[in-house]
């Protein structure tokens, strides 16, 4: 019986994060990201502001949802380091960008869509990249720091420049616009 809860439970959140990000899609594209309240979110979902923030802290969180930091530190301290920084950042996340789970692209397009379009967004998504770049500055403890600095700068200027420009388009698909990036970016060897 406690598991048939459980994965009720589970199901109806599932359900409701699902309504409250379909409603906030939705408000963002027709009326702005600004000009869009949690109020009118959660009201459009059919749920209280309450419950918005238990699914997520901020309106900003909706489309901006960056929890792969620590799997991209990883895969950038796995590579070679006999490798030049920015190449063993390129090919990091690389490896991590393929060992994650692809969401779907329609909806993440529409997500970096109204990001790209929003100033407010922009300087969040600015915020999660220097995070990003620490993770990576961090997995690089061999190298020079300025160095190491520079090649997260760099990388992730690259893939973020891809991901903005992928969305902004009606055609591709997401994984081939940060393969794309990080082509530009690593240095060929052999």
């Amino acid at each position: 019986m406690l598991v048939a809860n459980i994965s009720t439970m589970s199901t109806k959140t599932e359900r409701t994060r699902t309504r409250l990000l379909e409603a906030a899609l939705e408000l963002f594209a027709d009326h702005g990201y600004e000009s869009t309240s949690v109020a009118q979110i959660a009201q459009l979902a059919g749920v209280s502001e309450m419950t918005f923030f238990r699914y997520f802290p901020s309106k900003e969180s909706v489309l901006v949802d960056d929890p792969y930091d620590p799997l991209i530190a990883a895969a950038v301290g796995e590579q070679p380091v006999g490798l030049d920084p920015l190449t063993r950042v390129a090919r990091g996340i690389r490896a991590a960008w393929h060992g994650m789970p692809i969401a779907e692209s329609a909806e993440v397009r529409e997500r970096l869509r109204i990001a790209a379009h929003s100033p407010t967004l922009r300087a969040v998504m600015l915020r999660n990249t220097a995070q990003t770049e620490a993770a990576i500055v961090g997995a690089l403890r061999d190298v020079d720091p300025l160095a190491a600095r520079v090649a997260a700068s760099a990388a992730m200027a690259g893939v973020t420049t891809a991901l903005l420009e992928w969305s902004l388009a009606d055609t591709g698909e997401l994984g081939a616009a940060i393969d794309s990036a990080l082509d530009v970016l690593e240095v060929r060897h052999g």
